[in-house]
């Protein structure tokens, strides 16, 4: 291990104010959302550009434009807005629609609720978000419940398993954008490597739901119709991606590809295709901001030394690479328990994640798979988490009842530990940090 300065812990006081604020408010309210995530990170950069006396407020300042427009966090800020673009323009000339029809109407009637997972997995892996996946297809899962002797925390339990597998892994998802340019390695490398390790869940996940629900069948009124020219744009940019362009081109493409289906099919004309684009990117506004200030508050306390002491006293415990891959676990595991946010947690944990991986020579794709894979375990499994509370909203329930069955989260954690172990997947040679 290379000698390293051991830092301040007085550099990390804006980070335990923010936990302060953050964990305190939902302490006294009961609600994980009464504070503004956006304004409390302002409040704790406020504390960081007065904590060196060596500088002036102005330098200061200018230390934290420095952060904040970093090239990482600016690339970032665009990917989300296209992104937004994207799954808006998408929406509105009715993909989402089709995506979920088209799942439907594949589904075995005896095979409900594993047909309700992957049918979830397709959706969140096509349009890059949880939370979008379990709005749409909760209140399908709620009306199976009701017409079977199945539970609503068994149904919503595999849509939000289904909806974390895409949130995971999905190109266009904002923890994936966050995962990968945080660790500067491509896309594509990252998805293979995160693939294969999380496989194996996805399909345990499936043989599970498949047994707790086996007997059960019901004939789902309805035609589920859907246009497959519709589902293109999502193919176009999974693939696109895929194939390995860059991550910027493929969503521009998405837009147009999308726009012009939704222009041809009556969906909106020109000027509604622009409202849709605004509306998309102002979608992921605050993410964006989010992501902006997150990246100058890091730069201050990164000068303040705390980065350095929280590194110090990480790689004073760690021995070896696995403890360091464990390590990282821990720091994205507390960043999202704390915020509840998996995107942020990412973004909190990422630039720690890089220094560790460099002192122990981890292969990128494996870093930015651990902050992914982690983030998305406990965003499935804290009961004050969106998710969980978009779902349990939605039935009428209470969200821990949900958690129990929420099985490809606790499986991903399973197959997460259990690569730390031993190494896998295994590649020839170590990734190199590329700039998009």
């Amino acid at each position: 291990m290379n000698k390293q300065n051991k830092g301040s812990s007085v550099g990390l006081i804006p980070l335990g104010l923010f936990l302060l604020m953050f964990l305190g408010t939902a302490a006294v309210t009961g609600d994980f959302y009464k504070m503004p995530v956006l304004v409390a990170f302002f409040v704790v950069s406020g504390v960081a550009l007065s904590m060196n006396k060596n500088r002036s407020f102005t330098e200061n300042v200018e230390l934290f434009a420095k952060g904040a427009g970093h090239v990482d966090i600016m690339i970032m800020v665009i990917i989300f807005l296209l992104a937004g673009a994207f799954a808006n323009v998408a929406r509105e000339m009715g993909g989402v629609d089709s995506v979920v029809n088209f799942g439907l109407s594949i589904v075995p009637p005896s095979l409900l609720i594993p047909g309700i997972f992957l049918i979830c997995c397709f959706i969140s892996l096509s349009m890059g978000t949880s939370m979008g996946t379990i709005v749409a297809i909760a209140p399908i899962a709620i009306g199976i419940a009701d017409k079977t002797a199945i539970t609503y925390p068994l149904a919503l339990g595999a849509v939000l398993s289904g909806a974390m597998f895409g949130d995971n892994l999905s190109m266009i998802s904002d923890t994936t954008i966050a995962a990968v340019r945080t660790q500067g390695v491509d896309m594509k490398d990252k998805f293979k490597f995160n693939f294969l390790l999380v496989l194996p869940a996805a399909i345990v996940t499936a043989i599970i739901f498949g047994i707790m629900t086996s007997g059960t069948t019901l004939a789902l009124e309805g035609d589920y119709e859907y246009n497959f020219i519709k589902i293109l744009p999502y193919l176009t940019v999974l693939i696109g991606a895929l194939i390995g362009f860059n991550v910027m081109l493929v969503l521009a493409v998405g837009v147009g590809f999308a726009g012009i289906l939704g222009i041809i099919g009556g969906s909106f004309d020109i000027f509604g295709l622009l409202q849709a684009i605004q509306e998309g990117m102002n979608g992921m506004m605050d993410l964006a901001m989010i992501a902006i200030v997150v990246g100058g508050l890091v730069e201050l306390i990164k000068d303040a030394g705390g980065i350095d002491w929280l590194l110090h006293k990480i790689n004073s415990r760690i021995r070896t690479k696995k403890g360091a891959e464990f390590g990282i676990a821990a720091l994205t595991s507390v960043a999202d328990i704390a915020t509840a946010n998996n995107t942020i947690a990412i973004v909190i944990a990422g630039p720690l994640a890089k220094d560790i991986a460099d002192e122990y020579e981890i292969d990128p794709r494996r870093t930015a798979s651990l902050l992914d894979i982690w983030g998305s375990v406990w965003q499935g499994l804290i009961p004050w988490g969106g998710q969980l509370l978009a779902a349990a909203g939605l039935a009428g329930i209470s969200p821990f009842m949900i958690v129990p069955y929420s099985i490809y989260p606790m499986l991903m954690a399973v197959m997460a530990i259990i690569g730390t172990l031993t190494g896998f997947p295994a590649f020839a040679t170590r990734a190199k940090r590329v700039v998009e």
